[in-house]
């Protein structure tokens, strides 16, 4: 899967969970996904707390979960 591939969107941060994993709230969706933070942003020890807008990349084959690229 090339880089191109990927579906971007924007959520909220809903529920923290162990090992930087969290539940993020997307307007068009039915119920929360799960969602991890990037590489990048764990090497940096960027801090993401509910309540905080994130973007987010999908893979076009899972819907359901989801890489935490940026924190607005």
């Amino acid at each position: 899967m090339a880089k191109e591939d990927v579906i971007k969107m924007e959520g909220v941060i809903t529920e923290v969970l162990p090992n930087t994993t969290y539940r993020v709230l997307i307007e068009n969706f039915a119920q929360p996904i799960l969602a991890s933070l990037n590489g990048r942003m764990r090497m940096h020890n960027i801090k993401v707390l509910a309540g905080d807008t994130v973007e987010l990349e999908f893979s076009p084959y899972d819907l359901t979960r989801g890489r935490i690229t940026r924190r607005r």
